[in-house]
């Protein structure tokens, strides 16, 4: 139960996370600006109803504002900070504006001149690295994939070389077809962790190498229900630099082609890295003037 004080809140945009499962989990900070705001702007005025009632606050003014009305919905939340209100944010789960509606919004407010103040709180990614066991001193949240496979391998291709463990969001629907470009585009050997319905009743963290992921998640169908976190190892220092036959084959063909064509070709004849060859063949233009 929240008796706490009902606060005074000044007049700003109040970006509050809420739990991503378990109700618990949710901060005392957040509950008094829940309680305090005079507008709640939510992604679901259903489930954010559902949150209000849990915790026994008086029910709010709430509007909605999601990814199809975010902008029309920005202009009615700066209106009411023009009449001095206090107005939260907050989306079905977890941060808003992180993978979720609510960036657009902020832009407008502070390009209008207002405060926007975060209230921090439960995030699925940090969740899953927390508990993942990969080396995450450096990680690059990506959030959700392209949904057709073509224009997903196209964004994994960016990402093979880099050095960070690589976090993803995806949809149960979405799942295998993503593991399968995930293997095809990284290989078998990288570590993969699994981080399902995170905070919930089914919570189950899974982590293989990539080759054996596609086993794992049809060996059971539940494997495959459920929101996940997908996290990569990153890529190691045996991607760094050329072979001398590709060297000698990207130099041949730019005594002849323009660079990028060069680098196509080269990528083709060799099966070096794009991003490697084109790093090189720029170092080769400089070097020739």
């Amino acid at each position: 139960m929240h008796n706490r004080q009902k606060p005074k809140l000044e007049c700003a945009l109040y970006v509050v996370a809420t739990p991503i499962g378990n109700l618990d989990d949710i901060t005392l900070r957040a509950l008094d600006v829940l309680a305090g705001v005079d507008t709640i702007a939510a992604e679901d005025t259903r489930n954010t109803a559902h949150l209000l009632a849990h915790y026994s606050i008086a029910a709010q003014r709430m509007l909605a504002l999601h990814e199809h009305n975010e902008r029309g919905g920005a202009e009615k939340v700066i209106g009411l900070l023009a009449q001095g209100q206090a107005v939260a944010l907050v989306t079905d789960a977890g941060t808003p504006a992180v993978s979720d509606p609510g960036a657009l919004l902020v832009q407008l407010v502070r390009a209008a001149g207002y405060r926007v103040i975060p209230v921090p709180g439960a995030n699925a990614a940090v969740a899953a690295l927390s508990a993942a066991g990969l080396p995450a001193a450096h990680f690059l949240f990506y959030g959700f994939l392209p949904t057709k496979s073509a224009a997903r391998r196209r964004e994994l291709q960016q990402l093979l070389e880099l050095p960070y463990t690589l976090v993803f969001y995806e949809a149960p629907h979405r799942i295998l077809e993503c593991i399968e470009d995930l293997h095809h585009t990284f290989g078998g050997e990288r570590q993969i962790v699994f981080a399902r319905e995170l905070s919930k009743l089914f919570e189950s963290i899974h982590s293989c190498p990539l080759g054996d992921a596609l086993d794992w998640l049809n060996a059971d169908a539940n494997n495959q229900r459920g929101e996940f976190v997908l996290l990569v190892s990153g890529a190691t220092e045996r991607h760094a630099g050329l072979d001398d036959e590709a060297e000698r084959i990207l130099g041949v063909l730019l005594q002849e082609l323009p660079l990028k064509q060069a680098v196509q070709l080269a990528v083709q004849i060799s099966g070096t890295s794009k991003n490697e060859l084109y790093r090189r063949a720029l170092d080769l233009k400089n070097q020739t003037g």
